[in-house]
């Protein structure tokens, strides 16, 4: 990568961490044809418009070059690209604090916290702000991360009732306590020790619920519709025999 390249990562937002789920994201599909379009940044917000927000999705050729090197990247490593990047692409400054802080607490590799967890927290807190965006797609990356294809869904349904492990369960509902506003007491914190996390990893759980209680409510108010990939990601084992010659 070169030197400018890098200097752009670190100003505006960590795309390695970016990058990574990209790469997640295209080993749970099928490849698709990208050299040509790549070359000549044809993305899927040139397609024709679909209905996933209420405000305007920006043309490719308007975007701060930063941001156009980041949605390409993504969309060229995991096959499609997101809703949420054509959304908040509206206000450029917005979108990269949002995928700053995104970054921050989701994909850094301090703590106590799995990528699983983090987006078991996403999961329960979503569906409790009733965000079918967030739900969706990020029920899709836990599948990925887990390796269990049903827990989500059970999640999504009742977490009370999911097949959780202990310290999976007290997990959510510290995240879902954050999540209500509920008074936060000593007793959380040691429930949340007892099974083996520290104050830091409370605070990174707490974190996350609050910042994608946010993100839900933006989500509500663009209206912002998930890609329908996202539904069938990680629901079946990958066909390993289509990726011979691929390094996967």
């Amino acid at each position: 990568m070169a030197p400018g390249s890098v200097w752009r990562l670190i100003r505006h937002c960590n795309l390695a961490s970016l990058r990574y789920v990209g790469c997640t994201l295209w080993q749970q599909n099928a490849p698709v044809a990208v050299g040509a379009a790549a070359n000549s940044r044809q993305f899927s917000s040139d397609a024709p418009p679909q209905n996933i927000s209420r405000y305007p999705i920006p043309n490719k050729k308007d975007l701060p070059f930063d941001m156009l090197e980041l949605m390409e990247e993504v969309e060229t490593k995991g096959g499609f690209l997101p809703n949420v990047f054509k959304v908040l692409a509206h206000r450029p400054a917005e979108f990269r604090a949002f995928f700053s802080y995104y970054n921050e607490l989701m994909n850094k590799e301090t703590g106590g916290l799995t990528k699983a967890d983090r987006e078991l927290i996403v999961v329960a807190t979503s569906i409790h702000n009733q965000c079918l965006y967030c739900v969706v797609s990020h029920s899709a990356l836990h599948r990925i991360y887990s390796k269990k294809p049903t827990l989500a869904d059970q999640v999504i349904v009742n977490y009370e009732n999911a097949e959780l492990s202990p310290r999976e369960r007290v997990m959510l509902d510290f995240a879902l306590a954050v999540c209500r506003s509920d008074t936060v007491t000593d007793q959380h914190f040691l429930s949340l020790e007892e099974v083996g996390f520290d104050r830091e990893d409370a605070w990174d759980i707490a974190a996350i619920a609050a910042f994608f209680a946010m993100s839900n409510r933006l989500a509500h108010l663009t209206d912002m519709r998930p890609n329908a990939e996202f539904y069938n990601m990680g629901r079946m084992p990958r066909d390993k025999t289509k990726w011979e010659g691929e390094g996967k």
